[in-house]
């Protein structure tokens, strides 16, 4: 079985700048999901905790149109990208 790392796309801010994106680390942690590997998924990218659900919630709300569908998705979506920032600044600093 070939692992799925191998079909992973590089990071193309850090080939290019040598500095990681906001985004590095999301597939290796939706990996780390999928093997049952919870811990290090959230150490790897805090955020996948709160794209998990939000996605999940737009797929429902397409299908199923529900009372307060686009308030949970905007409060989701602001707590994602808070997430993303302070995790990335947090990084930047270490």
């Amino acid at each position: 079985m070939v692992p799925i790392e191998d079909f992973m796309l590089p990071c193309l801010n850090k080939k290019l700048f040598g500095i990681e994106c906001m985004g590095c680390g999301m597939q290796r942690s939706i990996a780390l999901v999928f093997q049952g590997k919870f811990q290090e998924a959230f150490y790897m990218y805090p955020a996948i905790y709160l794209i998990i659900p939000l996605f999940l919630i737009l797929t429902v709300s397409l299908i199923y149109k529900f009372k307060y569908s686009n308030k949970i998705i905007s409060i989701l979506a602001i707590l994602t990208i808070a997430t993303i920032i302070v995790s990335y600044l947090i990084k930047l600093i270490n």
